[in-house]
């Protein structure tokens, strides 16, 4: 297979994210090799050539030069984590602060794009093809590619030096970045693991009817697995077989199912010790153990006016007093937690977000990104009161947008925005942080504007290769 191609990149404000990347000072991290740290010790050199066709896992070659970089912040508020790396990058020019601008669409996956996930300098991108593709940053440059199953991917979770996908085929599996082995993913374990199965099967008790005539054991998903998350040394997964199951990192042993909902999950979050999960019998609801200990009980129910309405994902604000579901109406749903109380939420939030189904949602501190299948994606900025006031609309996917990610890197007095769609691609947007009075709709141009126009004067025509 040749090398994937990048297509209709913007040169001058990716070239200046690349100049600045020189020029970066990282943090080294006090404990545990990171994600990106592993990877990057595999980094094929520009020229490499990329994975045959037929092979399952890609094989970087060796590079002689080796690019070190270490972690100073995490993908989760778990303290082994060690997953990311913080990454200041210098301002840009103040005629960059007024609009969204598309840095590159990616290509390469072979079915819809389905989830992503941001590990330090590598961008995770999975579909619905079964294959895994890691982009290596700033140049977004096919690093890796990866995957298995009979399934396709539906979720991907990040921590340590592991990577988590749950799979159609009602399966999550483990990979392990290996500085020893010539493959850089390397698949060390399913869920549930052998060990666990075996130490179940033989009793009845461990079983439990999931259709007429059919019974699974409790540890395993009966259906699809829809979501992940991961929060201070578990694995949380949910699935269309309405079940929430609970996983522990470090033995990889499923320690609770919970019946969690009267029809399929479809969006998980944890935050503060409290997991929220959004289903489509459109209810959200709040999970936490008493005391911090034990199994998990129902804290709390979020529900919208309309009982009809399937929740297609959910977010929570750093804090854990806000959180906002997006329904399959279009709406937003905002709800406000009563000091220390997950019994008690009032909903403060009730916004037409999109014409057609909200899929996805994530935040990036007061700003809430939403993406929907009418193909576009909404940027809107929490006010008092948790009201949503709309600032944004980004338009330029094909296809419905299905996954969202930002990253809390700053750039230019923006963010990056990672989005993943039906039409197999995943784009890469700059979104400015608004002032009050900016509410524009931003469409993708294939031709440079007046500002790229300013940019191209002061930079070298030397553009990024993808």
């Amino acid at each position: 297979m040749q090398e994937s191609q990048c297509s209709r990149c913007t040169p001058t404000l990716y070239n200046t994210i690349i100049n600045a990347h020189n020029n970066i000072t990282t943090l080294e991290r006090k404990k545990g090799p990171s994600l990106s740290l592993l990877l990057t010790t595999h980094a094929p050199s520009m020229n490499s050539h990329l994975m045959d066709s037929k092979s399952k896992l890609w094989t970087p070659p060796s590079s002689s030069t080796a690019t070190t970089s270490s972690s100073s912040s995490s993908c989760s508020e778990s303290d082994d984590t060690p997953f990311s790396s913080q990454r200041i990058i210098p301002l840009l020019p103040t005629f960059f602060h007024h609009s969204h601008r598309s840095l590159a669409v990616l290509s390469g996956h072979v079915g819809s794009v389905s989830c992503l996930a941001l590990c330090g300098e590598f961008i995770l991108s999975a579909s619905q093809g079964k294959d895994i593709i890691v982009w290596q940053q700033p140049d977004l440059r096919l690093f890796a590619k990866f995957g298995q199953g009979d399934g396709s991917v539906k979720a991907l979770a990040t921590v340590a030096n592991k990577v988590f996908t749950a799979h159609q085929d009602s399966r999550i599996r483990v990979w392990k970045v290996s500085r020893s082995s010539e493959n850089v993913f390397k698949l060390v374990d399913t869920l549930p693991t052998t060990k666990d199965y075996l130490g179940k099967f033989m009793k009845q008790s461990n079983y439990v009817q999931t259709r007429r005539h059919h019974k699974r054991l409790w540890i395993e998903h009966a259906d699809s697995i829809s979501c992940l998350t991961v929060y201070n040394g578990f694995v949380y997964s949910g699935s269309w077989d309405k079940t929430l199951k609970v996983w522990r990192i470090s033995d990889l042993k499923c320690l609770e199912s919970v019946k969690a909902h009267d029809d399929a999950i479809n969006g998980l979050v944890a935050c503060k010790g409290v997991v929220y999960s959004a289903s489509a019998d459109g209810k959200i609801k709040v999970w936490g153990r008493k005391d911090g200990k034990g199994e998990h009980c129902l804290k709390g129910v979020l529900e919208g006016r309309n009982k009809d309405v399937s929740f297609n994902s959910v977010v929570v604000s750093e804090d854990g007093k806000w959180v906002y579901g997006g329904g399959s109406d279009g709406f937003v749903m905002g709800w406000e937690r009563f000091d220390f109380d997950f019994e008690r939420w009032k909903m403060v939030s009730e916004t037409k977000a999109h014409e057609m189904a909200v899929l996805c949602m994530c935040l990036m501190g007061e700003f809430l990104c939403s993406g929907s299948a009418d193909k576009s994606i909404g940027i809107w900025r929490r006010e008092a009161f948790g009201k949503l006031c709309r600032v944004g609309v980004i338009s330029g996917h094909e296809g419905p947008v299905k996954c969202l990610q930002a990253s809390s890197n700053r750039v230019g007095g923006g963010f990056l925005l990672y989005s993943g769609s039906l039409d197999k691609s995943v784009r890469v947007w700059w979104v400015p942080r608004y002032s009050s009075s900016n509410n524009a709709d931003v469409e993708d141009r294939d031709n440079n504007s007046t500002i790229l126009g300013k940019m191209n004067e002061s930079m070298s025509p030397s553009i990024v290769t993808c």
